[in-house]
């Protein structure tokens, strides 16, 4: 959940984005059905509180004048699988809302495209064609990158879920 949030929150407001997805889930937690897909339910709570943390975040005010000058504080701990700033993640900013939602529900929170059509309230081909759509987005801009920026080739892992055999010893795909 909390690569979703930062996915669509930003690294700076994803921890309140994801305190808030569990205090949420928490409270809503009675009134699921059941047999209803659980992560694909929290990845829904995850989507809207990073919204409203991004909304939010445009309503701060910007501070404007001198400020003084003070040694920044030192970076705290983090988990290192999180989006990393550069231009993966600048051109995942950059997607439309629903295709940003769609690439990050399938390749980081692993869902399924039944479960990204439950979370952005489409069908599942209309899921597949906003991931498609915002992988083919991410190729585009990390082909128009230059050169000098570009970083060596980025790979999204390939969902569990799909499916596919392992390869045998020996063998290449």
């Amino acid at each position: 959940m909390l690569r979703v949030c930062t996915a669509v929150a930003g690294p700076s407001d994803a921890d309140d984005a994801w305190s808030e997805t569990f205090l949420a889930a928490l409270r809503a937690y009675g009134d699921l059905r059941p047999g209803s897909d659980l992560r694909a339910w929290l990845v829904t709570i995850a989507y809207r509180k990073s919204l409203d943390a991004l909304r939010r975040a445009r309503r701060r005010p910007v501070p404007h004048g001198t400020l003084t000058d003070r040694p920044a504080p030192p970076p705290a701990p983090g988990p290192t699988w999180a989006l990393p700033s550069g231009p993966l993640a600048d051109a995942l900013a950059g997607l439309a809302p629903k295709q940003r939602l769609a690439v990050t529900a399938r390749y980081l929170a692993d869902l399924s495209y039944a479960d990204v059509a439950a979370v952005l309230g489409t069908t599942e081909a209309a899921a597949r064609r906003n991931a498609a759509d915002g992988i083919a987005a991410l190729r585009r801009c990390s082909a128009a990158a230059p050169a000098s920026r570009r970083t060596p080739a980025v790979r999204l892992p390939v969902p569990a879920s799909r499916g596919r055999a392992a390869a045998r010893p020996g063998e290449s795909r």
